[in-house]
């Protein structure tokens, strides 16, 4: 057995459960304090007015940083960064002020003391359809395109035998991981040391060197441990910088540590979105038209689009489509990644509209789905490089025992208890960007292996020293790896589920140019050892003939209750298609952490903006409900032998994202099969469930 491909455990286990990781707050240089901001009270304005006096008053306060004395930054390319820096209150929640003292306790103290005073402005929160400042941009966050036409949508579907006009409503969702967003700031002499909670230290490096005017050599970022991040921490926010700012303030270590209840305004969110989704199809399930609608709302000071309808140009072949995301700029803070950004709303919708038409067809939706599996990428024309879409449906179908189900709607109870099953595809791209690495062979025998990973909880270290292992030929324990310093070998964010793909692809070359010197080399090796270094610039960023995806198909199985509308999921199932399984240990890991979190997607995870207010009255997890353990009794994730040789060289696919994007529709699609009832909005909580039944029973219902 090679190390690649084994269940190893995952290497800083032990020192997690232990209590020796040490994360961004957990670091105590001498003379340190704390800082904490002081949010806006009002949706829109300017600041006129900060009374600092009491805070200062207050024991273990040292200094209130204001719009008007804090140190003056370069403009960043960020605008969100921007903090302090003027007295312009672009949304609710950002920061006016910062208050600095020698503990925790007296900073929230301080910041509580704080009074600034505001010219108020008319504000627009609220995202409906037909918002007069909806636009269509050019390109989605500089990659898709706003809007895409191929051949005649609107009139195939106007000549459609079969056709499914419906909308959907996804809520604003939010990034809640388990150590919230922090960073601690050491300024020592002109160099800067910085440990915060990122999925990337070489970008918040390039950001810190830009605004504070330094060099980068200079500045050493590290996180070495993150408590997960979920896209929140996929690139610097305000925390980095404050601390920064308020430990070159202060000429001593700062520490920033955001509270949850901060978090909503000040690290994005997934934006709402509104879908409308139009299927046309002929009367033997073959679709002829699909049309996919967003709009959601972008920030006044930055465009961020979640790009929902950019997978319905992957699923399914249709000769005539349609794919526009209109935004609307509101005075709400600005959205930004949260795991499978677009894919996740944006498969819920397609794939509910899919099972609409499979119910309008009288047709099983997994049949469906198969009658209409492409035999190129739709919108580009391109070959896949793998796609067994239909062998997880297949393999799904057979695991969970979907012959055996009654497909009408209300057919199954147990006394007050609904009971329906659902089913949902997943994809989401194949990504790699160019990543350096080293590989050193030490004299007692052991190999050093370093590259600026970011390990936010999925095993990276772990599944990179395997990738060494193999390319060294050598025993796993042999392998020693340095992940999460700016100090090492620069390497790309952890997101988009292209983290052990770039970073991987380093290591194996690194690897791989040791083993072949290594092989050459006579004699002892030197005291400092053999080094070797890759770089995989224009390799990982080529560009490819083939689309390039992972695939995986969702069952759920759910009980509602016909008295209180509660939904519980008594099953979850995935299969996916996911190139190269690496660690099988992990990646059931990071496929069923997806499919728990597409399960808060459905049922629980709920957000609003105040109208009057601007503000996410859902701002901590009190308010914020996600999943727990007892939330799901079964759950099962499963893959199939792929091989892919269009990938990179270990030849695996991204798995991080995958587990959530199918997950709430086949919840949703299993609610509709229990109860007879289409919600088409999320998440399913009781009160809609209840007023659902109630209505579908008819006014005269008990």
């Amino acid at each position: 057995m090679t190390a690649l491909g084994a269940p190893a455990e995952r290497r800083e286990g032990p020192d997690k459960v232990s209590g020796a990781a040490r994360y961004a707050a957990e670091q105590h240089p001498a003379g340190r304090l704390f800082a904490r901001p002081v949010p806006a009270t009002v949706a829109r304005g300017e600041v006129t007015g900060v009374d600092v006096s009491a805070a200062l008053a207050l024991p273990g306060v040292v200094a209130v940083l204001t719009p008007d004395d804090a140190p003056r930054l370069a403009e960043p390319d960020d605008p969100t960064l921007a903090v302090l820096q003027n007295r312009q209150v672009p949304h609710r929640g950002w920061f006016v002020a910062l208050v600095v003292a020698d503990g925790p306790e007296a900073a929230r103290a301080g910041a509580g003391a704080v009074r600034v005073d505001y010219a108020q402005e008319a504000h627009d929160v609220t995202l409906r359809a037909g918002h007069p400042r909806a636009y269509v941009p050019e390109e989605v966050n500089g990659t898709f395109p706003g809007e895409r036409r191929q051949g005649d949508a609107e009139g195939a579907f106007a000549a459609a035998d079969v056709r499914v006009d419906v909308g959907y409503r996804v809520p604003p969702l939010h990034n809640h991981p388990m150590e919230p967003h922090a960073s601690t700031a050491h300024w020592d002499g002109e160099r800067l040391t910085v440990h915060t909670s990122s999925q990337g230290t070489t970008a918040v490096r390039a950001t810190l060197a830009r605004m504070f005017g330094l060099e980068e050599e200079r500045i050493t970022v590290v996180a070495e441990h993150v408590g997960g991040g979920f896209g929140s921490k996929g690139t610097p926010r305000p925390d980095v910088v404050l601390a920064t700012m308020a430990s070159w303030h202060t000429g001593r270590p700062v520490t920033v540590v955001l509270p949850r209840r901060m978090m909503p305004t000040s690290v994005g969110h997934r934006a709402p979105t509104l879908h409308r989704l139009r299927l046309g199809a002929d009367r033997d399930g073959r679709l002829t038209s699909l049309t996919h609608e967003v709009t959601t709302h972008s920030s006044r000071i930055k465009e961020f689009v979640e790009y929902a309808a950019v997978p319905a140009g992957v699923m399914y072949a249709a000769p005539h489509r349609h794919t526009v995301h209109r935004v609307v700029r509101l005075d709400v803070p600005t959205p930004s990644w949260m795991r499978a950004p677009g894919e996740a709303p944006g498969m819920y919708a397609l794939e509910s509209a899919m099972d609409e038409l499979a119910d309008a067809l009288g047709m099983d939706p997994v049949d469906l789905r198969v009658r209409n599996e492409p035999e190129t990428e739709p919108d580009s024309g391109k070959p896949f490089s793998s796609r067994h879409l239909v062998e997880c449906l297949r393999e799904g179908a057979r695991r969970f025992g979907w012959a055996g189900r009654d497909p009408r709607p209300r057919g199954r109870t147990e006394g007050p208890w609904l009971l329906g099953t659902g089913v949902a595809a997943a994809t989401y791209p194949v990504q790699a960007y160019p990543s350096t690495a080293a590989a050193q062979a030490l004299a007692d025998g052991s190999f050093l292996v370093e590259v600026n990973a970011a390990d936010i909880g999925t095993g990276a270290r772990t599944v990179l020293a395997q990738i060494a292992a193999d390319a060294l030929d050598v025993p796993l324990d042999r392998v020693r790896i340095r992940v999460g310093s700016s100090d090492l070998p620069s390497a790309p964010l952890a997101g988009g589920s292209s983290g052990t793909a770039s970073w991987g692809w380093a290591v194996h070359e690194a690897c791989l140019r040791l083993a072949a010197r290594l092989a050459a080399h006579r004699g002892p090796l030197p005291a400092r050892g053999l080094r070797e270094r890759a770089d995989t610039e224009g390799k990982a960023d080529a560009d490819s003939a083939f689309a390039r995806h992972a695939f995986g198909a969702h069952f759920a199985e759910v009980a509602v209750d016909s008295v209180t509308g509660e939904v519980r999921v008594r099953r979850l199932l995935g299969v996916y298609a996911a190139g190269r399984i690496l660690n099988p240990r992990t990646a059931r890991s990071q496929f069923v952490g997806g499919m728990t979190m597409g399960l808060g997607m459905a049922l629980t995870e709920n957000s609003t903006v105040d109208a009057a207010f601007g503000d996410f009255p859902e701002s901590d997890l009190a308010g914020y409900h996600v999943p727990a353990h007892a939330d799901v009794p079964d759950i099962e994730a499963h893959w199939i032998d792929e091989h892919d040789p269009h990938l990179n060289p270990v030849g695996g696919k991204g798995i991080g994202e995958i587990g959530i994007v199918g997950t709430a529709a086949a919840v949703g699609n299993a609610v509709h099969h229990a109860t007879g009832v289409r919600l088409r909005e999320l998440p399913l909580t009781p009160d809609r469930v209840l007023t659902a039944l109630l209505n579908h029973r008819g006014p005269d219902a008990d």
